[in-house]
C-alpha cells in the first residue's frame, strides 16, 4: 500500500462519515434529548470515582502517596527532590547515558541546525538525515535489513500489531506482556490467547491444538521482564515458532544496554542470530537516553508499517535533538562496553545482597531489574516512603498493576550505581521487612 493510497481512502472514509451524520441529523426545532448531568463531565467518571477511594483509604490509613514526585534535575543514581538529594532506583538510566555531556551537545547540536521539532509526520514534512541514522544505526544492531522509529514506545507496540494482524489472525503473548502490545492486539481484532508466564510447554500445546484454525500466528513475548526482571529461553521460542509457522516479536524495551557482552540485547545473550527474530521491537527512552520507540526487521516488514502504520503515517516524525541523543547513546553503548559489564556486575552484586539478606526477589536474574515481593500494596507503599525518609526513592507496584500477593518495591539498577550504594539499599531493606 502507497503512503498516498493511504492518505486518499482516509480523506474518503471522513466524507463518507461526515454523509452519514448529516443524514441521522435531528430535524431543526426538534425537542433535545434529556441527558443525565452526570454524563455532560468528569466529576462522576467510574475512573475518577475509583481514584478519589484510593485516595481516601490511603489518607485514612496514614501511607500517602509515593507517586508523582517532582524531581528537579536529570534522573540518575542520583536525583534531588525538594533540594534533597536520593539514592534513586526509580529511573532507567541503564548505562549512565541521561544527562552524558555527548548526549547532550548532540541534542544541542540537532537543535541548532533542524530545530526542536520537524513539524509535521514524516510523509509529509519528509526526512532528516539524523532520524535516518538512527534508524540505520539500529538495525545493526540487530543485524536486520531496517528500522523504522516511532515517537512513542507504547504507540510502537499497538500500531504496530494492530496494523500486521487482523480477524482471522491469533496472537498468543507471555500473561505477563506489556499493557502496550496487550492494547495492539485488542485493535488488531485477532484471536489472543495468554499463555503462563515462561512457560513455553504451554505455548507448544496452544500452537499445536490451534495453528491451522488461523491465516498469521504471531508470538509475543519480552527479552527482559521489566516487572520480575527474568527472561524466556528464545532460543526455544525460536525452534517452536518454526515447528508451527508462526511469526515471532521480541520486546527489547529493556534488554538493550542490559544484555549480552556489548549490550546489542537478547540475540547476543543467547547467542542467536538477529533473522530468527521477525519482529524486533524497543524503545529510546532507556538505555539510549531519548524518548520514542523502533520496529526493526525485513525490509518488507518496515515498508508496510512505513505506509499503514497510524503511529507513523499520521504522527509527527521524531524531533531531531531526541533522535541524536538517541543515536550518540547507542555509539556510546557500542564504544563503551564496560558500561555494560558495569551494569551486569552491580545488577548481579544487588541479586546476591537481596538474596543474603532473605528478601524476595522471585524470578529475576540479576540484569538491571530487581524486585522486592512483599505480597501486600500496603506494605509496599509504607515500606517506599520509609525508605524515601531515608533518603532512597524508590517506587512500589501495588494491584492491579500486579495480584495483591505479587506487590513489591521494584529497583532498577544503573551503571552509575556503586557496590555502596546497593549495600545501604539492602540493609535498610533488612531491617525494616524483618
Amino acid at each position: 500500500m502507497s503512503s498516498s493510497f493511504t492518505l486518499i481512502s482516509s480523506i474518503l472514509q471522513r466524507k463518507a462519515h461526515k454523509a452519514g451524520d448529516a443524514r441521522q441529523a435531528r430535524p431543526h426545532g426538534a425537542t433535545p434529548p434529556v441527558v443525565d448531568p452526570d454524563l455532560t463531565g468528569f466529576a462522576s467518571h467510574p475512573a475518577l470515582v475509583k481514584l478519589r477511594m484510593l485516595t481516601a483509604a490511603a489518607e485514612r490509613l496514614g501511607i500517602g502517596n509515593p507517586f508523582f514526585k517532582v524531581h528537579e534535575g536529570s534522573g540518575g543514581a542520583v536525583t534531588r527532590i525538594e533540594g534533597k538529594e536520593y539514592l534513586n532506583f526509580s529511573h532507567y538510566n541503564y548505562l549512565g547515558l541521561n544527562g552524558h555531556p555527548q548526549v547532550n551537545r548532540a541534542a544541542l547540536e540537532a537543535i541548532a541546525r533542524y530545530g526542536t521539532s520537524v513539524g509535521a509526520s514524516r510523509l509529509v514534512a519528509g526526512e532528516r538525515p539524523i532520524q535516518r541514522e538512527l534508524e540505520k544505526q539500529l538495525a545493526a544492531v540487530y543485524d536486520a535489513e531496517d528500522c523504522i522509529v516511532f515517537v512513542s514506545g507504547h504507540a510502537t507496540n499497538v500500531s504496530t500489531i494492530s496494523t500486521l494482524f487482523s480477524s482471522g489472525d491469533l496472537i498468543l503473548h507471555d500473561s505477563l506482556i506489556h499493557n502496550s502490545a496487550l492494547e495492539g492486539i485488542r485493535l488488531s481484532g485477532a484471536t489472543r490467547r495468554a499463555f503462563p508466564h515462561n512457560d513455553l510447554k504451554a505455548l507448544d500445546a496452544l500452537l499445536a491444538s490451534s495453528r491451522l484454525q488461523y491465516k498469521r500466528v504471531l508470538i509475543v513475548v519480552e527479552g527482559l521482564y521489566s516487572m520480575d526482571g527474568d527472561m524466556p529461553d528464545l532460543p526455544a521460542l525460536v525452534a517452536i515458532k518454526r515447528r508451527h509457522g508462526a511469526l515471532l516479536m521480541v520486546d527489547e524495551a529493556h534488554a538493550l544496554g542490559v544484555l549480552g557482552a556489548t549490550g546489542r540485547g537478547s540475540a547476543e545473550h543467547h547467542g542467536i542470530a538477529g533473522t530468527d527474530i521477525d519482529i524486533w521491537m524497543g524503545t529510546l527512552s532507556k538505555t539510549l537516553a531519548g524518548c520514542g520507540g523502533y520496529i526493526a526487521g525485513s525490509r518488507d516488514l518496515v515498508d508496510i508499517l512505513k505506509s499503514a502504520a497510524p503511529g507513523f503515517v499520521y504522527s509527527v516524525g521524531i524531533a531531531p535533538p531526541l533522535a541524536a541523543a538517541a543515536l550518540t547513546a547507542l555509539r556510546i553503548m557500542r564504544g563503551e562496553p564496560e558500561r555494560v559489564r558495569r551494569l551486569q556486575d552491580r545488577s548481579a552484586f544487588f541479586l546476591r545482597l537481596a538474596s543474603k539478606a532473605g528478601l524476595n526477589a522471585g524470578t529475576a536474574r540479576g540484569y538491571a531489574v530487581i524486585p522486592v515481593i512483599l505480597g501486600s500494596s500496603r506494605k509496599a507503599i509504607a515500606l517506599s516512603n520509609q525508605l524515601f525518609a531515608e533518603g532512597i526513592n524508590v517506587q512500589p507496584v501495588i494491584h492491579p498493576a500486579v495480584e495483591e500477593k505479587a506487590a513489591r518495591l521494584r529497583f532498577f539498577v544503573s551503571a552509575l550505581h556503586s557496590e555502596r550504594d546497593i549495600e545501604q539499599v539492602c540493609r535498610s531493606l533488612a531491617r525494616m521487612v524483618h
